[in-house]
């Protein structure tokens, strides 16, 4: 299940074009539930791209730094091993 909440977002649809044409303080938060499909791979030279995916078809990919990404893996170690 993937939820998606934003804030303050104006879209112009015409002749098959969408535009974004609200203010630039618009905010989103996308949540994507019960992942099935788990994937992480390089992007560009210094990114890492994480890719998930749920039962429905739904997909989220988030780039991160590698620095980033290894603070996330040490965090998710230290969590499963309170666990």
């Amino acid at each position: 299940m993937l939820t998606l909440s934003i804030e303050d977002l104006l879209l112009e649809l015409e002749d098959g074009a969408v535009k974004h044409v609200g203010p630039k303080t618009t905010d989103a938060t996308a949540k994507l539930y019960h992942v099935e499909e788990t994937e992480a791979r390089p992007f560009g030279d210094q990114q890492l791209k994480l890719a998930f995916a749920d039962g429905e078809g739904n997909e989220v990919e988030i780039a991160l730094d590698r620095d980033v990404a290894r603070e996330l893996g040490t965090d998710i170690e230290a969590t499963l091993s309170d666990g």
